[in-house]
């Protein structure tokens, strides 16, 4: 198959969809305005599936482009065959076309080599090919003191590295083993000798097996931290006979048997010589490296999903807002927001310990929200939260006039954001300290424009990011970030360079002009303005047009996500309604009775026509849900407060393939692990909740000490686990067999505390 075969199949696509979807990539187009404006070329691919084409086509052509130099290499040395030829031509992945490629790949010199060059590889292929050979005999033929074969033993030891390699270099037999390695191999880890205190947060994998293919992502993440810091001993093991049986297959390749031949023992030692030196050495890498590989690969994508469900978080909406970024000795950090998120003031409060100045505090709060007319109060989740939290709800008790909406929100990533280089930009003169305090009160009006300021990595909704191939993760994560800014859209005139860049066809460049021709001519009155900003050419304009929003411009479609290059299928739509456009936007009814065929034309399909009318109907429509606030049981404010069977309400803040964590307001988020999301078996806890779902959960279990808590969405769920002074008498742990692996429950209530940790 060729890659648009290749790629139709993994993305469940027809070949003509995937090809028209290369193409447009090839000219420049970019996944958000392929998906949404182009739909008619690709027959209505959608992001994900045009996301899935993009990196599968970058490895293929990668993969086709080494295909090419190994079939040259080859044939330069004049050792292509036409079925080893073939082959390469089927080969399709990288370890298979390596495989092949092994015998004839340019090498250092091995001793295969250098007993090649001392002329034993006729030893080697006689013994080989003839067991009956007595091999002392025949070496004794090849003895030359001048090229290093002093005796016998050295002529029988070159022939049997040129062997070993020759059969290591098999490709089949390498694939085979590769494969059985990975079904039968055994993971099992110790802990390093002197850190068993040191390394006690990986105590769960002290004495540890499983299966390498069965191990979750995860597992497999913090087994290999735990290498890197030195306090685990990993290793991949075979049992003895299956390890004969690797034997037994190279063997069998080679057609050596024990027949009682003089050579035959001879032989069989050099299999078993091959398979421990070449094979397992090498295939033990390769399946580390895989197991790694696959881990990362579902820790970004658990990641991704993620920050998807986090920046698609509903808004606040635009209202002045109250910015609080908790603190003890240093005191809680004041920020005044207008509704387009400007810093209208700001100052610093100190109502807790060790000062406790409650009540000056909670004045100079009514003092605020009286001047600026605040409606929202946005908490940082971090230290002194609860505290703070129960600050606002006494100046809410105070002062009911003030009629104030407080919620807690998380504040991963602002301090990153305050030390940056666009907040010393946006803010000059403003002291770092309150900078996490404009963007906690900015997350709240909206999580969007605010969380694309931070690097994706710093945001905390992953597991294990720091550990993953970061290149990778980057790609993702900006590939998420952007899909979730095209899919809103922005507002031309007051979005910042940040969140320009992010859309369809745009750079940071590109986004810098715009706001500086912004701020020197004023506001865009209409779309076509953009094509007077230095370096925004037309192509650019086609890609990022329809993602731009111009509110109360000269044209009301420019506030839709209509774009410019299909007004002229709304003029055709009112032609024949014989209605002004002012009459036609918004009237459900009316559009509703349209029939899409009636408009389209050889450029725009029925597809196109569709989304048009959808979206006359709602113009500018924002896809996020609704905004509500989880509400947080009052007199809950520490892990101490906690009982079995106490029923709370919370956000999920992280969504791991193990289960969900909640914020419950105790600062130690809970862990619903997956066998208690729902009554029904989970596989995926996506399937359940998401990032920023508000979920009710009823307490399982407290550990003070170690600070966890397992939670159930199961709310008729019974604890079963009694608890002494709130802490749990006993600790899971969890060790492993190959023939009875343990549950996922213990594993997972034993990461709750480590995951919170490595946010």
């Amino acid at each position: 198959m060729n890659i648009t075969q290749t790629i139709a199949i993994e993305v469940n696509a027809k070949s003509s969809q995937v090809e028209a979807a290369i193409a447009l990539l090839d000219e420049g187009a970019t996944v958000p305005f392929i998906s949404r404006y182009r739909k008619e070329v690709t027959g209505g691919l959608t992001d994900t599936q045009l996301r899935n084409l993009e990196e599968r086509l970058v490895y293929l052509r990668e993969l086709e482009a080494r295909r090419q130099t190994i079939l040259t290499s080859i044939e330069d040395q004049g050792k292509l065959a036409p079925a080893l030829k073939q082959a390469i031509l089927a080969a399709d992945n990288k370890a298979t076309l390596e495989d092949l490629y092994l015998p004839y790949k340019p090498k250092r010199r091995t001793k295969a080599q250098i007993a090649i060059e001392a002329g034993l590889e006729p030893l080697a292929v006689q013994l080989l090919n003839e067991p009956t050979c007595q091999p002392n005999e025949l070496a004794s033929q090849f003895i030359d003191s001048e090229k290093g074969v002093a005796d016998v033993a050295q002529a029988l030891e070159g022939a049997r590295y040129i062997l070993m390699e020759q059969f290591s270099e098999s490709a089949d037999i390498l694939g085979a083993l590769r494969e059985y390695l990975w079904q039968h191999g055994l993971i099992k880890s110790e802990v390093a000798k002197g850190k068993e205190e040191e390394g006690k947060k990986f105590a769960d994998y002290y004495a540890y097996a499983e299966l390498i293919h069965k191990i979750p992502s995860h597992r497999a993440l913090a087994l290999f931290r735990g290498r890197n810091e030195e306090f685990l001993r990993i290793n991949l093991t075979l049992e003895e006979l299956e390890q004969a049986y690797c034997r037994q297959q190279i063997a069998q390749k080679f057609n050596i048997k024990n027949q009682q031949r003089p050579a035959d023992k001879w032989l069989l030692e050099t299999v078993d010589w091959a398979w421990r030196i070449k094979f397992f050495t090498k295939l033990e890498l390769e399946s580390m490296m895989r197991l790694r590989e696959l881990a990362e690969e579902e820790a970004i994508k658990v990641f991704a999903n993620n920050l998807k469900h986090l920046l698609l978080a509903a808004p606040a909406g635009s209202r002045v807002t109250l910015g609080l970024d908790p603190g003890l000795r240093t005191g809680v950090k004041v920020v005044v927001v207008d509704d387009t998120g400007k810093l209208l003031d700001h100052t610093v409060i100190f109502p807790h310990a060790p000062r406790n100045d409650w009540d000056n505090s909670i004045n100079l709060l009514a003092k605020l929200c009286v001047k600026h007319r605040i409606e929202l109060v946005s908490i940082g989740n971090g230290t002194a939260s609860r505290e703070t939290d129960k600050l606002v709800s006494e100046l809410s008790k105070r002062h009911p006039e003030l009629k104030l909406n407080k919620i807690v929100v998380s504040e991963a990533g602002a301090s990153v954001y305050s030390a940056s280089e666009l907040a010393a930009q946006e803010f000059p003169s403003l002291d770092v300290s309150y900078r996490g305090a404009v963007s906690i009160a900015r997350r709240l009006q909206d999580p969007l424009a605010e969380l694309v300021k931070i690097e994706p990595k710093a945001i905390g909704v992953g597991q294990y990011q720091h550990d993953v191939n970061q290149v990778k993760l980057g790609r993702s994560l900006q590939g998420v970030m952007e899909d979730c800014v095209n899919a809103v859209g922005v507002d031309l005139n007051t979005a910042s360079v940040p969140l320009l860049k992010s859309i369809a066809g745009l750079n940071e460049s590109i986004a810098r002009n715009i706001v500086n021709y912004r701020e020197e001519q004023g506001a865009f009155k209409k779309r076509n303005e953009l094509k007077r900003v230095p370096r925004l050419g037309e192509k650019t304009f086609e890609q990022a047009a329809g993602f731009l929003r111009i509110n109360n411009g000269e044209n009301p479609l420019d506030a839709s996500a209509v774009h410019p290059e299909a007004y002229t299928v709304v003029e055709k739509i009112l032609t024949k309604l014989q209605k002004p456009l002012k009459e036609v936007m918004g009237n459900t009814s009316l559009l509703r009775s349209l029939n899409p065929a009636d408009y389209t034309d050889a450029q725009f399909g029925i597809p196109t026509v569709t989304d048009i009318i959808r979206e006359l109907e709602k113009p500018g429509r924002d896809p996020r849900p609704e905004f509500k606030t989880a509400t947080f049981r009052e007199g809950v404010e520490t892990l101490a407060d906690l009982k079995p069977g106490m029923l709370l309400e919370g956000v999920v803040t992280n969504v791991a393939n193990f289960g969900a964590f909640v914020d419950i307001g105790v600062h130690q988020d809970g862990l619903v692990h997956k066998s208690m999301l729902a009554d029904r078996f989970v596989k995926d806890p996506n399937e359940v909740v998401k990032v920023g779902d508000i979920v009710k959960v009823k307490v399982l279990e407290i550990d003070i000490k170690r600070q966890r808590v397992s939670l159930t969405m199961k709310l008729g769920e019974i604890p079963t686990v009694k608890t002494k002074s709130q802490t749990l008498a006993k600790t899971p742990s969890f060790k492993q067999s190959p023939k009875q692996p343990q549950a996922d429950t213990a594993m997972g209530n034993a990461l709750s505390a480590a995951l919170k940790r490595l946010k």
